[in-house]
């Protein structure tokens, strides 16, 4: 028997060799409530992971015993007793151990992934285990996959056309003009699955936050396979210039949303980075935004699968900064609402109303908002997996630790990524109409942002300004006259929703 997790759905995961099942093979799935009991999930999250399950055990019919279960050790001694059973690696360390602990599993190589975790360790022990910077790791995946390659050079003479990629929003325009992302259509296996999340609520056994409205994303291979193919068709080519702006109105622009399929098992990370690259080739697309399209999967969603398994379980534990605050009330709640600072309630309530923003948002107004508040990285770690449709252990880990709040002390990232008002006002229409004002320090208009940026290069004054890349902002600080009324006034705010 083969055990397919609800992370392994398309069928790249039954292909037979190097651990996977043969093509007669029995396959098991389980549906354990113990995982959603666990967390307070968002609603919309749990709801597409279970579609997803459900519809793929739909489409393997008998070939696949589905098992609904208290949990998973449980589903496994009721259906596979002692008899054998293969699994591909599975994508955290929770999971890894009950398999290790289970003497009848046999556990083969992870797939879903363009590197094998061989070939990127041995990689990173080549520079030492230390210097694992993200643009070194992307020109070696490039160079091994032949991705926007011309022979030995990059394509259009650069690796990378980040500069070009993080112009503002067009001034005036409340949207981009694109056409609309692909969105599936719900069915009976949904309707199935809302009346369970429905049930399980009312009974008081499990929690969840946010909304469920209709299913945004994708739940089945065939609409997984359709997001792909209208992004790359009429979405692709306009990706890369505003890959890095916000619009008040506009919160999806030209980005995929193909994080949650990837992250499924429903899209195979070569189709995604082949298929982009074939548009270039085809002059349907520029090379600026498809290397940006190509940098996200092959660079940064790869680097960051590879580091979460690399640097070892005691990672998220990290805490250099030693912030140990919790999070508050109207933050865990999703409650928009509360919130009157205009760029932090619309992220907010995006989130409580989908269960997804693109990374910009996630980066440089939740990340860096939490980062600046000094809360417990392991926490906010914890909030962005649960309350991401694409959010699970792997992702969030290195992109929360080690990115956004830089709790690993540049391990990972060379800065920590925070910011005053002045990048939201310059990158985004978040900042008008705002009753606070993006350049003020102080004041009953003082923007949380600017604030909250300058307290935290204080707070932090020795360890920042010895890095090169934050040295210049710390040395800014003995020039800021008001500095002590800004620490009154942020002391004085707290954790109360701004």
């Amino acid at each position: 028997m083969h055990w397919l997790f609800g992370d392994q759905l398309g069928p790249h995961f039954l292909n037979g060799g190097d651990g996977g099942p043969g093509r007669n093979t029995p396959l098991l799935m389980i549906e354990a409530r113990s995982v959603f009991r666990r967390r307070r999930f968002h609603r919309a999250k749990a709801h597409l992971v279970l579609s997803a399950m459900r519809h793929r055990a739909a489409e393997l019919g008998d070939r696949l015993t589905y098992v609904r279960a208290d949990s998973y050790r449980e589903a496994l001694e009721r259906t596979a007793g002692s008899r054998p059973v293969t699994v591909h690696h599975p994508t955290s360390y929770a999971a890894v151990r009950l398999l290790r602990s289970l003497p009848q599993v046999t556990m083969g190589p992870a797939r879903g992934f363009l590197v094998p975790m061989d070939d990127f360790a041995a990689w990173a022990d080549g520079h030492g285990g230390k210097r694992l910077r993200q643009e070194d790791f992307y020109r070696w995946v490039r160079r091994g996959h032949d991705l926007l390659m011309e022979g030995d050079a990059p394509a259009g003479g650069r690796w990378n056309f980040d500069h070009d990629n993080r112009q503002p929003p067009p001034r005036g325009s409340d949207t981009l003009p694109v056409p609309a992302p692909y969105r599936p259509r719900e069915d009976e296996i949904d309707d199935e699955v809302r009346h369970d999340l429905d049930r399980w609520e009312k009974d008081g056994d499990v929690s969840f936050v946010g909304r469920d409205g209709p299913r945004l994303f994708p739940a089945t291979r065939a609409e997984a396979r359709a997001a792909l193919k209208r992004f790359l068709a009429h979405r692709l080519g306009t990706f890369g210039p505003h890959e890095d702006a916000m619009l008040a109105a506009d919160p999806v622009m030209s980005h995929s949303l193909l994080s949650s399929s990837l992250n499924l098992g429903l899209l195979d990370p070569a189709e995604c980075v082949e298929g982009a690259q074939a548009q270039w080739r085809a002059d349907r697309a520029p090379l600026g935004s498809v290397e940006g399209f190509v940098r996200q999967i092959a660079g940064w969603r790869e680097y960051v699968w590879q580091l979460y398994w690399y640097f070892g379980e005691g990672y998220r534990d990290s805490n250099v900064l030693r912030h140990t605050s919790g999070l508050p009330d109207w933050w865990s709640d999703l409650d928009a609402d509360a919130v009157e600072a205009r760029c932090l309630h619309t992220v907010l309530a995006q989130v409580r109303d989908t269960g997804w923003t693109h990374h910009i948002p996630r980066l440089m107004i939740l990340g860096s908002y939490a980062l600046q508040r000094g809360w417990d990285p392991a926490a906010v770690t914890d909030w962005f997996h649960r309350c991401f449709v694409d959010g699970y252990d792997w992702v969030m880990v290195p992109n929360v630790v080690g990115m956004s709040q830089y709790a690993d002390g540049g391990r990972m990232t060379t800065k920590p990524y925070t910011s005053g008002g002045a990048y939201v006002n310059r990158m985004s229409d978040l900042c008008t109409p705002c009753r606070y004002r993006p350049g003020d320090r102080t004041g009953e208009q003082a923007c949380p942002y600017t604030a909250g940026y300058w307290t935290f290069l204080d707070r932090h004054r020795q360890l920042l300004g010895h890095n090169h890349r934050t040295s210049r902002p710390v040395r800014q600080l003995e020039q800021i006259t008001d500095l002590a009324q800004v620490r009154r006034e942020e002391g004085a705010r707290g954790d109360a929703a701004p």
